[in-house]
């Protein structure tokens, strides 16, 4: 696969995320997206402030490396390197396995109110330019830091698909627990 044609799918995705977000958790009330279905489960807004610390960290590299990336005249290969294909698998929504999350990512138990999903709908708003402009630039430059080991570097296209990829896995899980919100209790008499 070219860099045009993931930078296009994961664009899609984005905007896809957006809509569910909009459509799905917006209109939704305060106890709503507080509601979890287990005492060690998250709640849709857990979901989304995961993402958030997750935006603030690769957002502002990402935005680096695509400023300072050369200009390419034609899409290039994607290529991944054993860290992005590795990262990958782990946050596939695909990939069913529990992962442990390192502590400052871990919004369980969190004060949450709706600001929440302003935040996560603004990194959106910055993380689709950002797309955009890196059609044009070499993205398979090992730029991008691992936000649990900074002196490990993923390539940018990596880094974006793992950013979206991630996105997809907990809109997946915040979508189950809205689920669980839906299901009417019922009461044996």
């Amino acid at each position: 696969m070219n860099t045009n044609t993931l930078l296009t799918q994961l664009t899609a995705q984005v905007q896809q995320g957006i809509a569910t977000v909009t459509t799905e958790f917006l209109p939704l009330d305060s106890a709503a997206l507080n509601f979890k279905p287990h005492a060690t489960s998250w709640s849709i807004l857990e979901c989304l402030e995961h993402l958030n610390r997750y935006s603030r960290f690769y957002l502002p590299y990402l935005e680096k490396a695509v400023a300072a990336a050369p200009t390419l005249a034609n899409p290039a290969p994607v290529r991944y390197s054993w860290l992005g294909k590795k990262s990958l698998d782990l946050v596939n929504p695909a990939n069913g396995k529990k992962h442990k999350t390192l502590k400052h990512m871990n919004p369980h138990n969190s004060l949450l109110n709706r600001a929440v999903i302003t935040e996560f709908l603004q990194h959106q708003n910055t993380l689709l330019p950002l797309l955009g402009k890196a059609a044009t630039a070499d993205v398979n430059q090992k730029t991008i830091p691992v936000e649990f080991f900074k002196l490990l570097k993923m390539r940018t296209a990596e880094a974006f698909e793992f950013v979206v990829t991630h996105q997809n896995r907990h809109l997946a899980q915040a979508q189950r627990v809205q689920a669980q919100v839906q299901q009417p209790i019922s009461l044996v008499v």
